[in-house]
């Protein structure tokens, strides 16, 4: 068989599809294989390029390839969406991801490690405990309204709940219900601190963590969350290929010369980006009350601009600060106050 320069793999749980290309896009074979089969074929092949889509498990067949000496290209799929030819299935999934792969300027992820997985786990589960500890808080206001306890959102109201729920005159099977909700807000609040608790740890044994933690409006968790989701910033050109990466740039409609730009693309890593903007609120609603220090970035930015907008420019920046203190290994320097 004539060397194979492209393996476009459609991946899955048990059954994969394969589609083999020579240098000039030929179609050398197309395989279906099994979970059993599919590392034996890979294993048999001379080195090449390994296309796959960024998706679930691609990071860990990305690494098995890695070590096998494979060329591993993770492709996003909305940039895998448009070498489809029309019906979509697992062939033509497989050979939209090989032709993909095959232009000059496509854009890639990089293979995390396990380790970065480890730590995205760490991440996931938070935020979904928090949203079950966030649905649980509002299903017990909700079913407590129906019954005239009226309180405000937010976890703080949860022990003036607990308060008006005994000493009003409620059923026994409210109030034994309500126990069942406030247990279980008790359980996953926490299962919430256990999890600070490692996160702020891990976070005393990283010195990059702990320089990050040096910039206004980065915490523990979001410099973790930088160090767990983002790849190395020598992946980026320059500062604002990392913000454009995160999502944190405007939209783009522009046409004829004329330059339109909207709102955030969004589209983008949404974890980091999410807590970079809370971040940046905080330094907004904390260190801009009064209109911020006179003649910094933040108090000019406030005179002109609604809170919320400029808590997203913020962000912005600190992802081009991010950028610079890691690329350059540099500690943060605003000596002036110049930002805030």
């Amino acid at each position: 068989m004539e060397e194979v320069s492209i393996v476009g793999v459609d991946l899955a749980k048990q059954v994969f599809q394969v589609h083999g290309a020579a240098a000039d896009g030929r179609v050398l074979f197309r395989k279906k294989l099994s979970r059993s089969q599919f590392p034996r074929f890979m294993a048999g092949l001379r080195p090449c390029v390994i296309a796959m889509e960024a998706c679930g498990t691609a990071h860990y067949w990305g690494r098995e390839f890695a070590s096998m000496g494979h060329d591993v290209r993770l492709i996003p799929p909305v940039y895998v969406k448009a070498f489809v030819k029309r019906q979509k299935n697992d062939v033509a999934d497989a050979e939209a991801v090989a032709e993909a792969a095959m232009r000059p300027t496509m854009r890639t992820v990089a293979v995390k490690t396990s380790e970065q997985q480890a730590r995205a786990m760490l991440f996931r589960t938070r935020d979904l405990l928090v949203g079950q500890r966030t649905q649980m808080v509002n299903a017990l206001r909700g079913h407590l309204a129906e019954h005239g306890i009226i309180v405000g959102k937010g976890l703080g109201n949860v022990e003036r709940l607990a308060t008006l729920m005994t000493s009003g005159n409620l059923p026994e099977l409210v109030q034994t219900m309500g126990r069942l909700y406030l247990n279980q807000i008790a359980q996953l609040h926490e299962e919430i601190e256990q999890i600070d608790r490692r996160i702020a740890a891990e976070a005393k044994q990283s010195d990059i963590v702990r320089r990050l933690q040096k910039v206004p409006g980065i915490g523990p968790i979001c410099a973790m969350a930088i160090t767990a989701f983002a790849p190395s910033m020598e992946e980026f050109r320059s500062g604002r290929d990392f913000a454009a990466w995160l999502g944190l740039v405007p939209r783009q409609h522009s046409s004829g010369g004329k330059q339109k730009l909207g709102r955030t693309s969004k589209m983008g890593q949404r974890d980091i980006r999410r807590l970079l903007i809370i971040g940046a609120m905080s330094v907004v609603y904390w260190k801009g009350r009064g209109g911020g220090r006179p003649g910094s970035w933040l108090a000019n930015m406030l005179v002109r601009k609604p809170r919320m907008l400029v808590a997203i420019a913020m962000a912005n920046k600190l992802a081009r600060i991010v950028w610079a203190m890691l690329a350059r290994n540099q500690d943060y320097r605003d000596p002036s106050g110049a930002i805030c």
